[in-house]
């Protein structure tokens, strides 16, 4: 700890008395300082040890004296030095009596004790507070790494961390969550300062904020002063470490917590080189499956991904909106998959190539919010939690993942796609939603049934399906086996759709507007009655003869053939789209 005045009272070779303020020496001292001025409170910069022999001094007068004794406790000044036998032989008892009013230490410096030897012991003392401070901050480097390097991690280090500050500490991991804290209690101090961390992981890597004392449950103050530390070298956050103390950190705690913030970055953010290796391993291997070959896969995954390929999995593919976030900042590089794996895309749908993250990836630090990169750190976390493989592959504008189906990473999935929903509002019309999306809301996720290494590619198709349709409907995300066990008449309601529909039944739309007869009902009512003329015929209160002769009409006026199926199919979808368009219904329904 630094120089006390009582330190220096206690030093043999200084034989400092104690006049005044003896209640006070416990105070610690930030420097000795020597100064004769009548004035000296300009050159103070607080916790100074004023050392004087009253040159320029009344020392005698009381009101002068109380007047120079206040000015200097104003000022910060903890201790008053007077040295006797060079002006006054001894203490005048003005001063006494203003420094004991005051509460201010006065101590009397004998006349063989010079003042330089003061300044000395000060500036040694300081000099041995520094160096053991040093000293103990790598003593807390070497264990903190050492409980780093060990089996339970960050965990252990979080431990020995909050052992050295004598406070508590914890650890978020990108989403928010607490995934480590010391002491057992820390962990509901830590929980209530969710909000900040929220605040603080928004902000561009490294960051920090300080925050005092509040209020907690049933309304008892906790004083404990805090310091968050975001966790990471990119743009987004990694993680935050939290620490709490009863006091400001002094030197030796502000190296154990620097110490702890290199360590934890190094564990939570993987290096440039190896983020590509992996996101390249697990293209090569996404792009055997999706060629049919899960064997060679397993071979390339090994242990990294192996235990994925050997259960049920999801395949996931995510999209970002053009212009984006996640269309500026995601990268493309030349290891693209190659025609066997594109070509199992479904027919219409452009082929984008998974590929890996190239160097220099890393988006700006005012680029704007990414989707695909919050949907990706949110899987991720939520599959080391539980220990699931995951694999995740960038790809442009899209983000394709492999997740074990029914783990923590397809809830995870599911939930954050439920948020982005509620954010966006869900009383927002499908087809505006797109104008109503926020920055970095822009996103739409297919996830296909469940599937096995031999279903890779067929799994990859629904999941594109699933995103098609998720665009169309203005939803974040659609599950296959929910456009399966659906109705294909929503996907009716489409103006590309409307536009054929409404061209092709035009003529016969112009027709009954002449008012000569009622083609496009009866054109219903006969498809709908599977070509039956007298159960048709009667839903229209007609008889069949005149029936006959309308569905004879429509053929001359579409110029097509009723008794091919394609044509009757394709007329009634016609119909089916253009009665969606007349009453407008909600995509959703």
């Amino acid at each position: 700890m630094p120089p006390t005045l009582a330190s220096l009272v206690h030093h043999s070779a200084l034989k400092l008395g104690v006049l005044a303020g003896e209640d006070r020496l416990d105070t610690p001292v930030r420097w000795a300082h020597v100064s004769e001025l009548a004035d000296p409170v300009p050159y103070m910069n607080g916790g100074e040890l004023l050392l004087i022999t009253a040159m320029k001094l009344d020392a005698e007068d009381p009101e002068a004296m109380r007047r120079y004794v206040r000015r200097l406790v104003g000022a910060g000044v903890v201790g008053l030095g007077f040295a006797v036998g060079v002006n006054y032989e001894q203490v005048p008892d003005a001063l006494v009596t203003a420094a004991r009013e005051a509460h201010l230490p006065l101590l009397e410096v004998p006349r063989r004790t010079p003042f330089i030897a003061i300044s000395k012991a000060v500036s040694a003392a300081i000099a041995a507070d520094q160096y053991r401070a040093v000293t103990a901050g790598f003593e807390a480097q070497r264990e903190l790494t050492r409980a780093a390097m060990g089996a339970e991690g960050p965990a252990a280090l979080i431990a020995r961390l909050a052992a050295h500050l004598d406070g508590w500490a914890a650890l978020y991991d990108a989403s928010g969550a607490v995934v480590a804290a010391a002491p057992d209690w820390a962990a509901r101090r830590a929980a209530r300062l969710t909000a900040d961390v929220e605040r603080l992981r928004a902000r561009p890597a490294p960051a920090s904020a300080v925050l005092g004392g509040d209020t907690g449950e049933a309304g008892e103050e906790t004083a404990d002063r805090v310091e968050l530390q975001s966790l990471g070298t990119g743009r987004r956050a990694r993680g935050v470490l939290a620490v709490g103390t009863a006091a400001p950190l002094g030197t030796a705690e502000r190296y154990a917590v620097h110490s702890a913030v290199a360590l934890l970055t190094l564990t939570t953010e993987r290096s440039r080189a190896l983020q590509e290796a992996e996101q390249r391993l697990g293209a090569a291997v996404l792009r055997m499956l999706l060629a049919g070959q899960p064997d060679h896969a397993r071979a390339v995954a090994g242990q990294l991904y192996g235990g994925l390929l050997d259960a049920p999995f999801r395949m996931l593919v995510a999209e970002a909106a053009p212009g984006s976030g996640a269309a500026a900042s995601q990268t493309v590089d030349d290891g693209a998959l190659d025609a066997a794996a594109v070509a199992t895309a479904p027919p219409g749908q452009p082929s984008n190539p998974v590929t890996g993250q190239a160097p220099g990836g890393v988006p700006a630090a005012d680029a704007a919010p990414d989707p695909l990169g919050t949907l990706a750190d949110t899987l991720e976390t939520a599959a080391a939690r539980t220990g699931e493989a995951v694999l995740v592959v960038p790809d442009g504008e899209r983000l394709i993942v492999l997740a074990p189906d029914g783990g923590a990473a397809v809830a995870a999935c599911v939930e954050h796609a439920a948020a982005v929903d509620a954010k966006r509002g869900t009383a927002t019309r499908p087809r505006d939603r797109a104008s109503a999306t926020a920055p970095g809301d822009d996103l739409v996720i297919g996830l296909s049934a469940p599937a096995g290494p031999i279903g890779a590619a067929a799994a990859y198709r629904q999941a594109e399906q699933a995103l098609s349709v998720a665009r169309r409907r203005g939803r974040v995300l659609v599950e296959h086996e929910e456009v399966a066990a659906g109705s294909v008449l929503p996907l009716l309601a489409d103006d590309a759709v409307r536009a054929f529909a409404d061209g092709m039944l035009r003529a016969l739309y112009e027709h009954d507007a002449t008012g000569r007869g009622d083609l496009v009902a009866s054109l219903r009512a006969w498809l709908s009655r599977h070509g039956q003329w007298d159960a048709a015929a009667a839903d229209l209160g007609v008889h069949r003869h005149t029936l006959r002769y309308r569905m004879r009409r429509v053929e001359e006026i579409l110029g097509r053939s009723l008794d091919d199926p394609d044509v009757r199919m394709e007329l009634w979808l016609a119909l089916k789209a253009t009665t969606a368009g007349a009453t407008g219904p909600s995509l959703d329904s």
